[in-house]
């Protein structure tokens, strides 16, 4: 079973998705939605689940760079209980600089900015799904 990696941000959502083996994480698709529109985020998100069958997702949970979470971060958390009205196990993990890396191996292979600019949401979701996956292994 596929485990989703997401990045929910205010008007887009990143989606990542695992192997069936759960090791390795693979950028899917950008889920684009009106701001703050997180009904429309919430139906576009459960469709993928029901698509891909997934059993679990991973949602990035912004923090400060002190560990409190601000708003940003309850908005996930209230994500996270809505999703897990669809009887999905979700995880909230840690996405503090997952943004800040997956633009760093955007440059690195020389992807240009207008190009990052619409895939940096699906590559910090790998991020996050990624980081997971390697602690459960």
């Amino acid at each position: 079973m596929r485990i989703l990696g997401l990045d929910l941000g205010s008007v887009t959502c990143g989606v990542s998705v695992s192997d069936a083996l759960g090791m390795i994480a693979r950028a899917y698709k950008t889920v684009r939605f009106a701001e703050e529109d997180y009904d429309s985020a919430y139906e576009q998100i459960t469709s993928i689940m029901e698509e891909l069958q997934v059993h679990k997702v991973v949602l990035g949970l912004p923090k400060h760079m002190n560990g409190d979470v601000g708003i940003r971060g309850e908005i996930s958390i209230a994500f996270k209980e809505r999703l897990e009205q669809t009887g999905v196990e979700v995880v909230l993990w840690d996405e503090r600089l997952t943004t800040v890396a997956a633009e760093k191996i955007l440059i690195a292979a020389d992807v240009s900015r207008k190009k990052r600019k619409k895939v940096i949401d699906q590559m910090a979701s790998v991020q996050i799904l990624q980081s997971y996956l390697d602690s459960q292994n």
